[in-house]
């Protein structure tokens, strides 16, 4: 070999090795400490970076990207002194990574002691219910400590969550009962809400039904006794147009009075003082048709008279009345004409009683 060119590639080599010794590539989201003959130079940022050879070389290599740290599971003590296994999961991120790397010798380590530490102080003022509906608040106090520490190490905590809280097993048996009996508690107090609920409604849908029973009965009484009344007047009205007599009236009052003792609750019943009167009415006039020819009420008066200046006459008609057989034409005549003074005044009672049973139906209330 030519001992020129041994030479040359010996530089070649040195050449190539202070390159590859003073340049430096560092990756994003990278961080690396350079150290000058054992004291800390600078940090190089992502990109080409330049360096001495021999002199510099690169201390620690950071992250600088958001990182979760999950802690094993620590025995802590409640107020109530009782026992649980506590897990949380730490998000942090290196703001400075000279102070991570010389500040602290293992900032993992010291962030996993500081929670511990952290979680017996804060679970410790809490019962194990109160540790159990508080995470949020627990959560808050520990970032707040944990922050306010590792500020100093160039560390940023940024969110600590509690993973779980694992209680004793006698403990998670007895809150099972508790569950089980508040929600029998609540389901008998539904039960019960709704059985109420069921019998307030029961009782105003009764009440309600009494009242429109009521006012249904109360309306049909108004429009019955409307209706009687109305009846009542049609047939004084009937007695009024038709110029109807006393007698005849005297008739019908006659008949109305077997229906005061045809009530079953009535033990006994007043004789009215008219119907004395209705009976001389009557038989008045009865007498008169007995005697009567068939001529008018003027012949019979100048007859009258005739046989007052007549004394033998007068003696005559003085000597008795004649007396009306039962089977008589005249008194045949009598009854007709009174019963059918009767019939016409019935007729229009119960037609003006259908008319008013038909106006109570068509105004009642529907139910």
């Amino acid at each position: 070999m030519d001992p020129v060119v041994i030479p040359i590639l010996v530089a070649a080599i040195v050449v190539v090795f202070l390159v590859a010794a003073t340049v430096r590539i560092v990756p994003q989201a990278r961080r690396y400490n350079v150290e000058r003959f054992g004291r800390y130079r600078r940090t190089l940022q992502p990109g080409l970076n330049f360096v001495l050879p021999v002199a510099d070389r690169i201390n620690t290599k950071l992250d600088v990207r958001e990182q979760v740290y999950s802690s094993d599971p620590k025995p802590v003590i409640t107020e109530d002194n009782l026992v649980v296994n506590i897990d949380t999961v730490l998000y942090y991120q290196i703001t400075d990574p000279r102070a991570a790397a010389y500040e602290v010798a293992d900032y993992l380590q010291a962030i996993d002691q500081l929670t511990v530490t952290t979680l017996r102080n804060v679970i410790g003022s809490m019962d194990l219910e109160g540790t159990l509906t508080s995470r949020e608040e627990i959560n808050a106090r520990l970032r707040a400590v944990l922050d306010d520490a590792t500020g100093k190490w160039g560390i940023r905590v940024n969110r600590v969550e509690i993973k779980a809280i694992d209680p004793p097993n006698t403990i998670k048996e007895a809150m099972e009962k508790q569950m089980r009996a508040e929600r029998d508690k609540r389901a008998a107090i539904l039960h019960a809400e709704g059985e109420r609920q069921a019998k307030i409604l029961t009782a105003e849908g009764t009440k309600q039904k009494d009242i429109l029973e009521a006012q249904g009965a109360q309306q049909a009484m108004i429009l019955r006794a409307d209706g009687e009344s109305k009846a009542v007047e049609l047939v004084f009205q009937a007695v009024h147009r038709n110029n109807a007599d006393a007698k005849v009236l005297a008739y019908k009052y006659l008949e109305t009075l077997p229906d005061l003792a045809r009530s079953d609750n009535n033990t006994f019943w007043v004789i009215p003082g008219e119907l004395t009167e209705a009976i001389r009415t009557v038989s008045t006039a009865f007498g008169d048709r007995a005697t009567g020819t068939g001529q008018p009420p003027g012949a019979r008066r100048e007859e009258a008279d005739d046989g007052a200046t007549d004394p033998d006459a007068s003696d005559k008609d003085h000597v008795g009345a004649p007396a009306i057989e039962p089977n008589s034409t005249l008194a045949l005549d009598a009854v007709a004409a009174a019963d059918e003074a009767a019939k016409q005044a019935a007729v229009a009672v119960s037609d003006a009683k259908a008319e008013a049973e038909a106006a109570g139906e068509t105004r009642l209330p529907r139910r």
